[in-house]
Order: C-alpha cells, then structure tokens, then sequence
C-alpha cells in the first residue's frame, strides 16, 4: 500500500471517527511550492456530507492523522486545503524497499488473466512505410510494452492489407511498365519499388481521366470509365477467383514489400509476435456473412450487396459484401478478429491502433462482432490517434509526396550528429561509436516527441525541435541518464549498503526526488488504462527535472560523509534505473554516455 492509499484510508477513518460520516473518496493532489507539506488532501468536496467550516473540518482531520499515523508529522491548513508532511523515515524505507528492484513500478504478470492482442501498423502492400506509420507503430509497440508493465498478458501483431484494389494498381502499373525490374536489378528497396508504381499508376490514371473528359464525359464518369482503372478492377476478380498468373505476381510482389517492412521495422526498433493476412481472414469473414444472413444479422439488397442494418444503434446501414460477392474492409476486419481468438482462446480483449479517421469503421465492427454473437466484443477498443503533419503540409500516397520512415529515421539520425558536432560532447569517440549514438539520439527524439502527446491530438512534427538537449525532449532526457552513469563511474563505491534513518539527513531535494519516484507505479497503471504513453513521456520528463535541480543544489560525490555519498550515489541509480526503464516502456534506448 502505497502513501496515498494509506491517507486515502486514514482520512475516510477520521471522518468516521470525528464526524460520524462515511467518506467515499479522498481527492489529493500536490502541495503547492509556497505552502509547507509533502500531499495535500482537498476537503471542499467533503462538505457534501460533513457540514461546517473547511478550515475547521482540516484542522480536525490533521490532528486525528498526527495522532494516528506513524508517517504524518505535522500539518497546516490553508482554507480548505489540508497540507500534510510525512517524516523522512517513510521516504527513506520506501526508497531501501525499491532501491534494489531493476523493474520496480512493473506489476507482477497476472498468468491467469485475460491477455490483450494489441494490433498495430497494419499496413498496406503497395507501398513503403511512411511518418503516420511511424505514429502508428511507436504508439501500438509502446501501448503493448505498457500493458505488459500493469502486469498483462500481452500479443502484438498487424493485419497485413495485402489484397485489395489498391494492391492491384501497383500490380497493374510494374506490369505495364516496369520493363521486369526488381529490387536487386536496380539496387531499391522492395516496398519503395512497389510504391512508385503506386504513384505512376496514378498519373496514368489520371492522364486517361482528362483525355476521357476532352471527349465529352463528365468527371465523375471519366473516373469509372478510365481503362486502367477497369483493368485493375478486372485483376482483382481475376485474384479472388484463384488466376495463377495474377496470384504469382501478387505473391512476387509483396516478397518484395515484406523484406522492406522487416527492414524499416528493424530500424525503428518494434516487432511482431503474430502476423495476420487479408489474403487469409477475409474468407473467414465472408463465412461468418454467411452465418449472420441466416440468423437475421445481415439483410441482402436486390443488387446482390449484403448489408448489416445499425440504424436501431443510430448509425447506418454497412456494406460486407459487394454485389459481385467481393470482400470490403468490414469483412476482413470481422474474419480476422475471430481468426485471433481462435488462434489464442486466452486473448479476451483487443486494442486496434489505427488513426482516428476510422472511428466509425470501429464503433460499426465491434457492434457487428457482438450482433454475430461474440461476447469479447465488449473488451474491442479502438486506440485513435491524430494525424501527424509536416510544416509542408499534408501526405498523400497516391501522389508520392509522403515522407518515407526509413528516410525519416537516417535524417534524424544525422541531425542528431549535426547538433551533437556543434556542441562538442562527443570527444574521444571513435566514428562507429558517433554513428551508434546518432541513430540512438535522433530515434530517441523522433519517439519522445511523438509519444509525449496525448495520442488523440494532431501532430506537427518539426524534426529539428524535437531533437533538442533542453526541454522537454527525448535527448534531454538521454542525457541526463548518462549524466547519471558518469557519476556512477566515477564514485567508485559499494552502492549495495542499505541506509538507516540515523545515517542520512535529507536534504528538500532529496525528498521531492522520492516523492517524484514514488509515483511510478501508479503512472504505469494510469498509462495502461488510458493506453497512453503520454503519461510515462511526461512523467519521465518531471523526474528528469526534479533531478537535474537536485544535482544542481546538492554535492553528490562530494558529500560530508561516506554514507552521505552512498545514499547520493544509490538514490542517483534508482532515478537511472527508473529513467531506463520509463523509455524502454517507450521503446526507446537511452545511452551510458553522451
């Protein structure tokens, strides 16, 4: 139990006690900077169901706690605020209890509970990964890592959308005009090839519109009728109907896209337990169609089309199937879920993350899932994340002006070198060592600045901003932590000792770095029930400073005593223990020396 739920009960105890009323909750919040205390407890909330003065209902409550609670040694009362002070015997047996863990904030793993299959990346094959799939991958890897830290079980995967119309576009335009060139032939990436052909299907497409438009169509009929568009519709039937030309191009093609994915994943740092792909779950999808028309979940219209009716929800009716019997998005989605739970009976929730322009696609497939029967689809929760944008303006695939992940991540990198160059930290280092700590720092603050944002709100992503040895940036933070290691280095000392309350007399600052570690646990819960990487980012972020003003006004390795020193030097650990690993939470590497 931690200090909070300790006063949190206590509190509840006085107000019993003295006022003969039964408190549900206690709110508390921090002392402020010009008031003497270490928490404080809000008693306005109170005065629902204890009637008097704020400031005379506090005093009662302070004094029932100094007398009966061995941690609290005094109290104040400004208004209707109740500021506590904890002795320094609590912070300094709470600190010997973690000082020794390596992942203390981490909740034991529940082997017996329901594990959650946290989806993300999911990307299409026809072209490679660019910015927003950065977002998307950062946020799903550091979501599953947090959950695993609240103690769950977890499986990251990603639905691969390998089949598809727009698969077929790139298909159809390496067909007409890719002359048989591979990746190996012309020394590109598999999924960066894959892409162009994605663009210059495009421009063909288009070039047909307008020649179509000078003969007399409209646009809107130019753009059904253009020949490469049909073509392309045409090979899509020909893939679902088993063409095995068609489907040894698709299968040669998107070898090409899965090697450049592995690549690009390997960069940024993130894996997979589990694979799943389109090509595969949408069948299983059109099979539960089937299902749902026989028990009345779907409804067909005269064209063919089969529908799901949601109206009595206040959405629409939504299209599963087409009238030609092809699959759409919904129809996957359903399979694929199904597919999972299949594959792991233990899995009894689902995190998809996937942009926040999709969400009513998700509130019509978990309201599907759970019409065709399926009782988890009560624990399906869509993780909606914001767009990130450039100073440039907005990505568009189909017009090749996205910005490419693996040239992103190189970018960082070497501006990561260029700053670190102009401040002159890295002497000594030999040119393979820079190069490591580069790609370190620049990945380091492309995740920090992506994930220290609530994953709700739109991003505008400055690459230069983000990499940055002040502020609240990932590089700051990096540094810090290796600040940390050189003072380890150079102590030279036994850190193992435990401190006694005798030997050490805390200084102010020592006591707000206790408090800021005491709060991670509780941060990690937070985190994982609000899927929220913000919060580890943030919190990392205040730990950092609290510590910086720490070895600012107090002398570490120069201390009046050896075991002033010792308890400088462990307490320095744990807050790098606790720095490492927040950001490994964020997958995120923090380097030993900068």
């Amino acid at each position: 139990m931690n200090l909070q739920e300790t006063l949190s009960q206590k509190v509840k105890q006085a107000v019993k006690s003295v006022f003969d009323a039964e408190l549900q909750s206690v709110e508390f919040q921090a002392t402020r900077k010009e008031f003497a205390g270490d928490i404080t407890v809000v008693v306005f909330p109170m005065l629902r169901i204890v009637k008097g003065n704020p400031v005379q209902i506090g005093e009662q409550i302070g004094t029932y706690l100094v007398e009966h609670v061995n941690e609290v040694k005094a109290f104040n009362v400004v208004k209707g605020f109740l500021n506590i002070e904890i002795n320094d015997a609590y912070y300094i047996n709470f600190f010997n209890s973690i000082k020794d863990q390596n992942n203390y904030g981490f909740a034991t793993p529940n082997s017996k509970g329901k594990a959650v299959m946290v989806e993300y990346s999911s990307p299409n094959t026809n072209k490679p990964l660019h910015l927003g799939h950065i977002r998307n991958v950062i946020l799903g890897y550091s979501v599953s890592e947090i959950l695993k830290a609240s103690g769950k079980k977890v499986y990251k995967t990603q639905i691969i959308n390998d089949r598809g119309i727009h698969i077929c576009k790139s298909m159809l335009a390496w067909k007409r005009f890719g002359n048989g060139e591979t990746p190996e032939s012309i020394g590109l990436k598999g999924d960066k090839l894959v892409g162009n052909y994605y663009v210059k299907f495009d421009q063909e497409y288009k070039a047909e519109i307008q020649q179509l438009i000078s003969k007399g169509q409209t646009e809107e009929e130019a753009k059904k009728q253009a020949p490469i568009l049909l073509e392309a519709q045409d090979m899509l039937r020909k893939w679902e109907a088993g063409d095995e030309e068609v489907v040894a191009l698709w299968k040669k093609m998107n070898g090409w896209v899965y090697d450049g994915f592995d690549a690009t994943y390997k960069a940024i740092g993130v894996d997979f337990d589990t694979l799943y792909y389109e090509s595969e779950t949408y069948l299983l999808g059109k099979e539960f169609v089937a299902e749902g028309l026989k028990t009345g979940v779907f409804f067909t219209k005269e064209d063919g089309s089969v529908w799901c009716d949601l109206t009595d929800e206040g959405l629409d009716e939504k299209i599963v199937l087409r009238s030609d019997g092809t699959a759409v998005y919904m129809t996957q989605d359903i399979g694929t879920a199904i597919q999972r739970v299949k594959d792991f009976p233990d899995v009894g929730g689902m995190v998809y993350t996937v942009g926040n322009e999709q969400e009513y696609h998700f509130q019509v497939l978990f309201l599907i899932i759970k019409k065709l029967g399926f009782d988890w689809a009560d624990n399906l929760y869509h993780l909606s994340y914001g767009m990130v944008d450039l100073p440039s303006g907005k990505m568009k695939s189909r017009e090749g002006t996205v910005v490419d992940a693996d040239d992103l991540v190189d970018e960082m990198a070497q501006t990561a070198g260029e700053i670190s160059e102009e401040l002159g930290k890295l002497d000594g280092y030999s040119e393979t060592e820079k190069q490591a700590l580069y790609k370190t720092i620049g990945l380091g603050a492309l995740k920090y600045f992506i994930l220290k944002v609530d994953p709700r709100k739109r991003i505008l992503f400055d690459p230069k901003e983000s990499i940055d040895f002040q502020g609240n940036t990932g590089p700051f933070i990096q540094y810090t932590y290796a600040r940390i290691q050189s003072i380890l280095r150079k102590s030279n000392l036994d850190v193992s000792v435990t401190s006694s309350q005798s030997e050490v007399i805390m200084h102010p600052k020592e006591k707000e770095l206790l408090k800021q570690l005491e709060l991670f646990p509780e941060v990690i819960q937070n985190a994982a029930d609000n899927y929220s990487p913000a919060l580890i980012a943030n919190y990392t972020y205040e730990l950092v400073k609290e510590f910086n003003s720490f070895y600012q006004n107090v002398s570490i390795l120069g201390a009046d005593n050896t075991s002033e020193k010792v308890w400088r030097v462990q307490l320095s650990q744990t807050v790098a223990n606790v720095i490492k690993n927040a950001f490994n939470l964020l997958g995120i590497n923090v380097p030993e020396r900068m």
